[in-house]
């Protein structure tokens, strides 16, 4: 070992944390999943296989459109990491043309491409960023931490208070149980 190899391994990780970071702040797999959904719907409509002395083409009348529905889902990959604002229409739009390829892709590329770009379209719909790590995950946005409601300035707006400043529904005796002047009850 080196002197280096600590130096080396602290820099591969912060490499690794730092692409962390970057990877948790979008809809990474989903954008992974589509690319590599649109890369077999591309490719077999263009591609020869050959066995032994006998070349297979698979290439359609429509070989332009399975070309086009390829770079589109791979550019709608690279939009869902680059551009996360839009990933919802970049997941139906991965969906619709995962749907628009079976029949003009060789069944979406074999089904292959189809299916990747199907569940990359899907987690780009149900994806949602996370909170910061500041923030309380059980806490709306906007809204203040209270372990009481203040119902005193809805009381004065509504003009509901006493003239002594007390409850302006006082509770009356039912029996062991109280109730309410506007109605709810509970055990008192």
């Amino acid at each position: 070992m080196t002197d280096e190899s600590p130096a080396l391994r602290e820099r591969i990780r912060g490499w690794r944390l730092a692409f962390r970071g970057w990877r948790g702040t979008r809809p990474f797999w989903a954008g992974l999943l589509t690319i590599l959904g649109g890369l077999p719907i591309a490719y077999f409509p263009y591609a020869d296989l050959k066995i032994g002395q006998m070349t297979v083409r698979m290439a359609t009348t429509a070989g332009a459109g399975a070309l086009i529905i390829g770079i589109l889902l791979v550019t709608l990959g690279l939009t869902m990491w680059f551009h996360q604002v839009v990933r919802v229409f970049a997941g139906v739009a991965s969906i619709v043309l995962a749907l628009v390829s079976i029949p003009i892709s060789n069944l979406g590329g074999f089904l292959l491409g189809f299916l990747l770009s199907m569940s990359g379209g899907a987690l780009a719909i149900a994806w949602a960023p996370g909170k910061e790590s500041g923030e309380d995950p059980a806490e709306p946005e906007g809204r203040s931490p209270q372990t009481e409601p203040d119902d005193t300035a809805l009381d004065d707006l509504l003009g509901r208070t006493d003239a002594a400043g007390g409850d302006p529904f006082p509770p009356l005796d039912d029996g062991g149980r109280t109730v309410n002047a506007v109605g709810g009850r509970h055990r008192g």
